[in-house]
């Protein structure tokens, strides 16, 4: 699973095909896979171990599967966590109006280089999704959550984080929208 599918593929580009329940084995695994990477990418020295770069949120198609899958594991402070499911189809079904961007840009597994400017997303999303056992879910996200959620969404339509920056003006944002630290 440390071989992540880099910029430049076409896998990146193109929209993932639904996954159809119930999950086939093979899918039960790329589910643990995704949020295997995730937790062992967090542990500091497991991913010095592994030589992989820490991440909240990884694809299907970083890992060169076109389906709309998605893992996300977002750390909170003192060892807590925000937000910890694997995403299967998932659809923002509803969004805030106000802008939110992350004050130090975003960045992804599979873009190597940085790329600067404001990721401008919504603050708030409501997300519905299936779990691996099928059932559909919906949870409301806001901040630091939320745009993790977007930017794995993002993947599975073919998006990249950079496409969201404002080429001639990549650190201008909507003055009441909110930079999250």
């Amino acid at each position: 699973m440390k071989d992540i599918t880099r910029d430049g593929d076409p896998i990146l580009r193109a929209r993932a095909k639904k996954v159809a329940f119930p999950l086939s084995d093979k899918d039960k695994q790329l589910a643990h896979d995704l949020m295997e990477y995730l937790v062992v990418s967090q542990d500091e020295e497991e991913n010095k171990k592994y030589h992989l770069r820490p991440g909240v949120g990884l694809a299907a198609p970083q890992v060169g599967v076109s389906e709309c899958m998605a893992a996300v594991l977002v750390p909170g402070p003192d060892d807590t966590i925000l937000f910890k499911e694997v995403l299967v189809n998932p659809v923002i079904i509803s969004n805030s109006v106000q802008d939110a961007a992350l004050s130090e840009g975003e960045g992804c597994l599979s873009v190597d280089n940085d790329v600067e400017g404001y990721v401008v997303r919504h603050d708030r999303v409501t997300i519905r999704y299936q779990n691996l056992e099928g059932e559909t879910k919906k949870v409301r996200l806001k901040n630091y959550p939320a745009i993790v959620c977007q930017h794995e969404i993002d993947h599975l339509n073919g998006i990249l984080f950079y496409d969201h920056i404002n080429k001639k003006t990549p650190f201008k944002m909507d003055p009441e929208g909110i930079l999250i630290d």
